[in-house]
């Protein structure tokens, strides 16, 4: 590509080695989650939620189970300033959640900030300033004494309004662009805030390191986190906090090296909202936890309704590939794929298993309210006739010959290929009581009665043209007597050479059905299938379907 030349590699690395987070194997702990959807997820949609969408949103996250919510940014809009009155004042927090709100580190920002806040149960007061080379350089023009100077004022005034205000505050303190700030300094600010602040192990402060744009590969982003855990002051009374973005789309890796690297805390978003290229994803950052066998602590166990709340809110699209959430995340359109799914899934109802091990599945779709028919096996051209048959013998109760499966299923694509559409699971049971089941275009069954003698005797009375026909054969049973009568009077060369019969629900009124498939004189097989409450009628049914398939 053109212009190659002119990017260079903008991070820093810390100025010693600091990679014990490589060793560690995965995470072994949930953090503490901090939504950020109500401010960064807010101030990314092109229709901002409106004061009531927000109260709405604000309940179904602690319905979900964050214990720590940032509602706004309050000095930035009057919308902002009264949802934060209106959670307070409305007593809408529950005693066990903290909200927690954004501001500049300028005199009267914190101060609407505080009043904003007046009378919070619990408040996080999230203070920020950027510290990046290319900030100071190009935005504020300001030196590193200076930048420091600014993060020194608003701490030492967020001590103050603790005291003039009503209300019980914990602070959070950002350099903001972190990524793109030489190590040395970030630590050097974070400790000078820290410093002021005094806290202790019961009264902790947040020191937020944020990926506010993704300068490097993720690895290197731990290592600046392990620096700065490694070396900030008072690091026991500390909550380390993570606040990756998307640019280079490792906003995941990056949160999970970081919680590798000793980090105790994350914001972000539901489904990755956010600016640019969005927050961290907090969805699929817990299922990757949880699919490893770590409680998230949060509760996805019904991804199509929270996808349903987040989508009508923000008027945003849950793309259909998206980790877990999306659509079509777990189905399978591919034979080979949908063949070991459907293997896997009986292999559990035969084994007892603990641990979850399906293929192509990490994990269980039930377990976060999806269904395994409709969201695992898609059915369309691609799909091969495991899939097919474990969709009808989930849905619907039919558990075809294997050998009737492969058959069943070049019907069902032919039709997927022609149509050119994926297929439902009620068109494939469609399909199969159209081209399969109780068939009788050539001829009609209308009864058959049987008298057992040294061999058994089949009456059997046929519809052929609109005549009734009696025909009479013998045989070793009745479907045998049956398919002999039907041979003799219609000539038919055939063998049968597969039968299989279940009953199709429980209870003694039940259906059965019967799978029957006959060979002609070229060995190819032709297959019918036959239900009815009478297992000797499916029987027959069955090769009264294949016989008019012929």
């Amino acid at each position: 590509m053109k212009n190659v030349s002119k990017y260079t590699r903008g991070y820093f690395m810390p100025p010693v080695r600091c990679m014990k987070w490589a060793e560690k194997e995965y995470i072994t702990k949930a953090p503490i989650w901090c939504s950020v959807d109500l401010r960064d997820g807010n101030q990314s949609l092109i229709v901002p939620m409106s004061l009531e969408e927000k109260v709405e949103f604000f309940k179904y996250l602690v319905k979900i189970g964050f214990k720590e919510i940032e509602v706004g940014f309050p000095a930035a809009s009057e919308t902002e300033y009264e949802f934060c009155r209106k959670l307070i004042e409305e007593d809408l927090i529950p005693d066990d959640v903290t909200i927690q709100v954004l501001t500049q580190s300028r005199e009267h920002i914190i101060r609407k900030t505080f009043e904003a806040l007046k009378g919070a149960k619990h408040a996080v007061v999230h203070l920020y300033n950027s510290t990046s080379v290319a900030q100071r350089e190009q935005v504020f023009k300001k030196s590193k004494q200076e930048i420091i100077d600014i993060a020194k004022f608003g701490a030492n005034l967020l001590n103050e309004c603790a005291k003039e205000y009503e209300g019980n505050f914990q602070f959070e303190y950002s350099p903001e662009s972190f990524t793109g700030t030489e190590m040395e300094f970030a630590l050097e600010i974070c400790n000078e805030v820290i410093d002021i602040w005094k806290p202790t192990p019961d009264n902790k402060v947040i020191i937020n390191l944020p990926v506010t744009v993704q300068l490097s590969m993720p690895h290197v982003y731990a290592s600046q986190i392990e620096y700065m855990c490694d070396n900030l002051n008072r690091r026991d009374s500390v909550i380390v906090s993570l606040h990756p973005h998307n640019d280079r789309g490792c906003g995941v890796a990056d949160s999970e090296m970081g919680l590798l690297a000793g980090a105790d805390r994350i914001e972000g978003t539901l489904f990755g909202n956010g600016e640019r290229t969005g927050n961290v994803d907090i969805i699929t950052l817990a299922l990757n936890m949880y699919s490893q066998g770590v409680d998230p602590e949060l509760n996805f166990e019904n991804i199509p309704e929270i996808t349903e709340v987040y989508e009508r809110l923000t008027r945003m699209h849950v793309y259909e590939r998206q980790p877990y959430s999306g659509q079509l995340v777990f189905a399978a359109f591919s034979g080979s794929h949908q063949d070991a799914i459907a293997k896997g899934m009986k292999w559990r109802e035969v084994e007892e298993r603990e641990h979850w091990t399906v293929p192509y599945l990490p994990i269980d779709p039930k377990d976060i309210g999806r269904e395994y028919e409709g969201d695992v096996i898609r059915i369309n051209s691609q799909s091969g006739k495991g899939g097919i048959g474990y969709l009808l013998e989930q849905k619907y109760g039919f558990d075809l010959p294997p050998k009737m499966r492969e058959d069943f299923g070049y019907a069902v694509k032919s039709v997927s290929d022609h149509l050119h559409k994926e297929l439902m699971p009620e068109e494939i049971y469609d399909i199969f009581t159209k081209q399969y089941l109780n068939i009788q275009s050539k001829f009609k069954l209308i009864e058959a009665h049987y008298v057992q003698g040294n061999e058994m005797k089949a009456t059997v009375t046929i519809e052929v043209d609109g005549e009734e026909k009696h025909i009479v054969g013998t045989g070793n049973g009745r479907l045998d007597a049956v398919s002999n009568a039907i041979k003799a009077y219609f000539g038919y060369d055939y063998t049968i050479v597969t039968y299989k019969e279940h009953a199709l629900e429980s209870g003694s009124k039940s259906k059965a059905v019967a799978y029957v498939g006959i060979a002609g004189p070229d060995g190819k097989t032709i297959w019918g299938a036959g239900m009815h409450t009478d297992i000797i009628t499916s029987s027959v049914s069955a090769l009264v379907s294949a016989i008019n398939r012929m």
